[in-house]
């Protein structure tokens, strides 16, 4: 029994409008991205009805204008709410820019996304903190149980270092004795 494919309406001015605010209720996005996300439903459109690509790409950048005029799209306020969650998970700093790049944020926002970040955290050091929530999520280095943490340190190395940390940095974390003493120079 094959399942025949449901052939999607032809996008329209106000079907697109829907589709953004519906994506927009449930996640926070960047311009680009909600660009990319309409883009798709306008290809689609485009393969089974013939939609034309050029006005469908001026509907879609009249109402991503709008929607950054009322506020509902904001590159920076989304830059800054983005870095903040990938780097209370753990994530290099180096690789929460490359994501905000993948999401077509500009590098100036970036840049104060960071600065507004490191002004939040107050801590001299946001990689090494960013690299212990890793590493403690994980349960890297001193938080895996005493008699495997030998066997694993090449592998708990690496982790880190797929993570986007450097190698001073993870050998720092990976071989602290305990807990204590990492969390000892965090809180200083």
């Amino acid at each position: 029994m094959s399942q025949d494919k449901k052939i999607p309406k032809p996008v329209t001015a106000q079907s697109l409008r829907n589709a953004a605010l519906r994506y927009l209720d449930r996640f926070a996005t960047s311009r680009e991205n909600l660009r990319q996300v309409l883009m798709r439903r306008v290809q689609k459109s485009h393969y089974h009805h013939n939609t034309s690509l050029e006005e469908a790409s001026q509907w879609i950048e009249d109402l991503l204008d709008k929607l950054q005029d009322a506020k509902f799209v904001d590159d920076l306020r989304y830059a800054e709410g983005r870095a903040g969650a990938l780097h209370r998970k753990g994530t290099s700093q180096r690789v929460i820019r490359m994501k905000l790049k993948e999401k077509g944020i500009r590098e100036e926002d970036i840049n104060q996304a960071l600065d507004a970040l490191r002004e939040e955290t107050d801590s001299p050091n946001l990689e090494r903190d960013a690299a212990i929530a890793l590493a403690k999520r994980r349960r890297l280095g001193p938080w895996r149980l005493p008699e495997k943490r030998k066997a694993m340190r090449d592998k708990d190395l690496a982790a880190l270092a797929r993570a986007g940390f450097s190698y001073d940095l993870a050998q720092d974390i990976i071989n602290a004795s305990t807990v204590e003493e990492l969390e000892k120079f965090t809180n200083n």
